[in-house]
């Protein structure tokens, strides 16, 4: 009987241990669960995106007037760069002078360069729409990636699919939805400023399946390496993000996240400006977060700001413009090709940590290549029209080439000119020009109404 009663306080004992421990356990995790969603919800808050309040002093949108002498000496010039340049047999032109590549980005850029030359009197009627006709088949003709998107990057003459150095890529590279965003800038316009060519333009995006482009209200680009397996990934950060979500929004994609510009919004000190950058650290995201003029500059040039974009867009002039004031060093920053390796840069107000950083798509440094950016003069002054812009495109002006058209650039170590030629650089003039002509290129405009 004794034997019995141990034995039944010994399991007993054994129960309540468990029991104690089993009671123990669940209100360490009933404990670590709240203390995890109060972790999570504090970061949630620390990383919350910070309000975007409105700058004083910010410049007046300038109304449209029509250009001054000298203004239109520069389009002409600009519109060089295109005569001497585009492949006469597919209605394409370069990226850079001398080069048979070109990217979706810069053949959006020639077609709102042939857009601009034509409203500022550059270009008859007929010269326009055989420009426009001819590059409509070559996007129309062009093998797609994978039979879906436009590659990356294709040759002029023969519009064959290649990669970044021209090189023959008969698979493809992949497509990016940053570029193929900016192309659906003058296809749009096109169709609603002159559609005698509309239906060519709905014969080119017939053939693209649209719907690879975003996916859960993000933008998704292809990238294909040689030897490597296709890989879908998240494209843009601020600033280009929203840029070419403007256009898919027009498709009726959803682009709810790459639209919103306080979602991955930080704000950075750069010389006691508060400038936009993105949130999202490259070296967990994969992507750098360079905060350069152009995307910027573009969405007002081509549509017209939205109150983000244009509070952005002040903070990051705002920014050059006090670093003139602090150095006395002319500042006007953006990506561009240059005449050197590696050939191409991103000059930054902001990247990855550093105000005034120039690197290469990789990050890497390449401070000796900064450069005042022709293109991102011409673009701010159109825009804004300040002291400060004046100043820069009187210095901007001065980078032509004769018969050719703008440099792009002007490098600050040594003062010599950036003396590479391309479609970009050229363009944007055009644009800018445009722009002070006209206003925005994305316009609807009534049938017989007289732009300014």
């Amino acid at each position: 009987m004794e034997s019995n009663l141990v034995k039944a306080r010994a399991t007993i004992v054994w129960i309540l241990a468990i029991l104690v421990a089993f009671g123990a356990v669940w209100w360490i995790e009933k404990q670590s669960g709240k203390e995890l969603i109060a972790r999570r919800n504090a970061a949630s808050a620390g990383a919350a995106s910070p309000q975007l309040p409105d700058s004083t002093g910010i410049a007046a949108t300038p109304a449209p007037r029509a250009l001054n002498e000298q203004e239109k000496a520069w389009a002409a010039v600009a519109w060089r760069y295109f005569e001497e340049n585009t492949n006469p047999e597919t209605g394409l032109a370069p990226s850079v002078a001398g080069f048979q590549g070109t990217t979706m980005w810069d053949t959006a850029s020639y077609l709102l360069a042939v857009l601009s030359a034509h409203d500022l009197g550059l270009i008859e009627k007929r010269g326009f729409d055989l420009r426009i006709a001819k590059a409509l088949v070559a996007l129309e003709t062009m093998p797609l990636y994978g039979g879906q998107l436009p590659n990356k990057s294709y040759d002029v003459g023969s519009l064959d699919m290649t990669d970044y150095a021209n090189q023959a890529a008969p698979q493809g590279v992949g497509w990016s939805a940053i570029d193929i965003g900016r192309l659906l800038v003058p296809l749009n316009t096109i169709v609603w400023q002159h559609s005698v060519h509309t239906p060519a333009v709905r014969r080119v995006l017939a053939r693209w399946n649209t719907e690879q482009l975003a996916r859960g209200g993000e933008l998704f680009g292809m990238q294909h390496a040689a030897g490597a397996q296709p890989r879908a990934t998240q494209e843009g950060r601020l600033g280009y993000e929203q840029y070419a979500a403007r256009t898919f929004e027009l498709m009726g994609l959803d682009v709810e996240g790459a639209a919103d510009w306080r979602r991955h919004l930080r704000l950075v000190d750069v010389g006691g400006v508060q400038v936009c950058a993105d949130a999202r650290d490259p070296k967990r995201f994969g992507a750098q977060n360079y905060v350069v003029s152009e995307p910027y500059a573009l969405s007002g040039l081509e549509f017209g700001w939205t109150r983000s974009a244009r509070e952005c867009a002040w903070r990051v002039y705002r920014a050059q413009e006090q670093r003139f004031r602090s150095t006395g060093v002319l500042t006007a920053v953006s990506e561009d090709h240059v005449d050197q390796a590696p050939y191409f840069v991103y000059n930054s107000v902001w990247s990855a940590g550093r105000a005034w950083a120039t690197v290469n798509d990789k990050g890497e440094d390449a401070a000796p290549l900064r450069t005042l950016s022709t293109k991102a003069a011409f673009a701010w002054h159109a825009l804004f029209r300040t002291d400060y812009t004046a100043q820069l495109v009187a210095k901007a002006a001065t980078l032509q080439e004769p018969g050719r058209g703008f440099q792009a650039g002007l490098y600050e170590e040594g003062g010599k000119p950036n003396r590479a030629l391309t479609a970009n650089t050229n363009a944007v003039i055009l644009e800018s020009l445009a722009y002070i002509a006209r206003g925005p290129a994305l316009q609807v405009h009534r049938p017989g109404e007289r732009k300014p």
